[in-house]
């Protein structure tokens, strides 16, 4: 058996033959089994909580005009909707956001055909919105929350109050941050009555999932290779990245 320093970042790493490391995956594919049943759990757990009815109405603008909660639907029971940090007066979107969003054009091949519809919502006015989608060549359905109270029923935007106190109602606690806008995702459900219901919010690290890139890294021996302290540093819009 032999150990290698470093190749290309990678630490110090024992090299095996295939016999033992055959016997290692095996170990592992255990655990990756078990994590697996675990997941599917906590899925059924998440389909199982309960619902809150949507009472207020919201209106929303976009390319087509003025759309209400229901009118995002389009026609199917299911909305997902991704909350991407573009507050006013923004020059471009989040940058990380963004990262996000590069992955969403190829999944909505498929969630129609699931009686999904997926809708990216930000806060700023949708003439601020239009040019930086068009820059980032997204098709996806993107609107703006701008005169709404979406955002912040929702709490992905914040008052300047919550900013002054320094303590914003994020993620199912109170978080000290000076920032106006924050990430989340959220899915709702519309019966045959045209009622709505919320059944579900994430936030902060509960929206990886949604991130195939970070999905692929993962398989990797260096992994997401981020620096401790400072994930996403090395994130660009993807019109910004030095060709290799």
């Amino acid at each position: 058996m032999a150990k290698i320093k470093t190749i290309h970042g990678v630490k110090e790493h024992k090299v095996v033959s295939q016999k033992e490391w055959l016997a290692a995956r095996r170990r592992l594919l255990v655990k990756e089994k078990k994590f697996s049943k675990l997941r599917d759990q906590l899925n059924r757990q998440r389909r199982e909580l309960p619902w809150v009815k949507v009472e207020k109405e919201y209106v929303f603008d976009g390319p087509d005009g003025l759309a209400t909660l229901a009118e995002l639907f389009d026609g199917k029971s299911q909305l997902i909707i991704y909350h991407f940090m573009f507050g006013p007066n923004w020059e471009e979107g989040c940058p990380h956001c963004s990262f996000w969003a590069d992955h969403y054009d190829g999944v909505n091949f498929h969630l129609g055909q699931r009686d999904t519809t997926l809708v990216v919502i930000s806060r700023a006015p949708w003439k601020e919105i239009a040019p930086f989608k068009k820059r980032m060549g997204w098709k996806f359905r993107w609107v703006s929350s701008n005169k709404t109270d979406f955002n912040f029923d929702f709490n992905v935007s914040f008052t300047p109050e919550q900013i002054k106190r320094s303590e914003l109602p994020y993620n199912y606690g109170a978080v000290k941050m000076k920032i106006d806008e924050l990430q989340g995702v959220s899915a709702f459900y519309r019966d045959q009555h045209g009622d709505i219901y919320h059944t579900y919010s994430s936030y902060a690290r509960g929206i990886d999932l949604m991130n195939t890139t970070y999905n692929f890294l993962d398989l990797t021996a260096k992994g997401r290779d981020e620096k401790p302290g400072a994930p996403q540093d090395w994130v660009r819009y993807h019109d910004k990245y030095r060709s290799k």
